[in-house]
């Protein structure tokens, strides 16, 4: 058997762990492996590399990916799918194994409606992924985010300062709720519900009252402001429609030094939150999703993905990973306003 892996969307810690499982334990079987450069680009240019054991040692603590990845979708490409499916015939792939987010996993899903034998592997830090409890790179993404905000502790504290940190997080708020309770903050803004500015800026105020002269608020880059949309940096859409979020940092942090009086600085954390090594819990996950990952295409289960439920890594429909984003849990979130004050 031929088995081909990519990965596609954003890059994130644990990617070479989940790479390296694949391969080593393909290997361990006498399979061939081959990586896809670039994501769904790599198929359609028949861009490859071959994998071995060779390629994979050492990579378990790097970040990223050494296989590259993009945002392309190939039913956004003219001819796209069908070029997709001739280019895995004529490399003599017989299955395929696709790392990635909603849109990677959404594609893959797609393709094997139409008999391409792929399974799937959930990678995003901002673990919004349906049917998995946790995605790989979150974790390590905000172990990142609690330590700049233990950072910014000590420089807000010093100059008497409202800290407002923007952390990822397009439609889900788990970044900023996880960091943001580690972390200490003192606000925490999602996505999942609109900004009440005039709340935030009365906690703060309520803060400075009883003696605390200094405040941390973490916001997601896709929470917004009540009765408006969210902040954009630009207007253009990628191919699969989405926008580059933005801002809400900024216009949150003029909003506060505006109301209160008090001084007030913004960090924007941005990709910061995706690199560097992925954590031992993360090189962990991703190692025990591309064993399985491996052995569903042995087994010939084809139009999986492969999941955390508790401890234990199962596998579930690609379709019903894919349907619904996982958005926070609320009861989480109410938890975290107990030390809004």
């Amino acid at each position: 058997m031929k088995i081909g892996i990519l990965t596609g969307g954003g890059d994130c810690p644990g990617l070479n762990p989940v790479i390296r499982a694949v391969v080593r334990t393909a290997m361990n079987d006498n399979q061939t492996i081959v990586g896809i450069r670039h994501g769904w680009k790599g198929l359609l240019d028949k861009e490859t590399k071959p994998l071995d054991l060779k390629s994979v040692s050492g990579i378990l603590h790097k970040g990223g990916t050494i296989l590259g990845t993009s945002r392309t979708n190939p039913y956004k490409k003219e001819g796209g799918v069908e070029i997709v499916k001739k280019n895995l015939a004529e490399l003599g792939i017989d299955a395929l194994v696709a790392i990635g987010g909603e849109d990677t996993l959404g594609v893959a899903t797609n393709l094997y409606k139409e008999g391409v034998k792929v399974v799937g592997v959930p990678k995003t830090i901002d673990n919004d992924l349906g049917a998995t409890d946790f995605t790989f790179g979150f974790d390590t993404a905000i172990n990142i985010v609690m330590e700049c905000i233990d950072r910014l502790h000590t420089t807000a504290e010093s100059h008497d300062r409202i800290m407002v940190v923007e952390v990822m997080g397009r439609h889900a708020g788990w970044i900023a709720a996880y960091s943001g309770i580690a972390g200490g903050a003192d606000y925490i803004l999602i996505p999942e519900i609109p900004i009440d500015a005039k709340e935030v800026c009365k906690s703060i105020q309520s803060r400075h009252e009883r003696g605390k002269n200094f405040s941390i608020i973490v916001v997601s880059e896709g929470a917004f402001f009540k009765d408006e949309n969210v902040c954009l940096q630009e207007k253009n859409l990628d191919e699969f429609g989405h926008v580059r979020l933005g801002g809400i940092g900024q216009t949150l942090g003029k909003l506060i030094e505006d109301t209160t009086g008090f001084e007030t600085r913004v960090t924007v954390l941005g990709h910061i939150q995706r690199g560097g090594t992925p954590t031992a819990f993360d090189r962990v996950l991703g190692t025990r999703f591309g064993v399985k990952a491996y052995k569903l295409i042995k087994a010939g289960s084809f139009g999986k993905m492969v999941s955390l439920k508790g401890n234990q890594i199962v596998d579930v429909n690609l379709e019903d990973a894919t349907k619904e984003l996982k958005t926070l849990d609320l009861d989480l979130y109410e938890m975290s306003k107990i030390f809004f004050s």
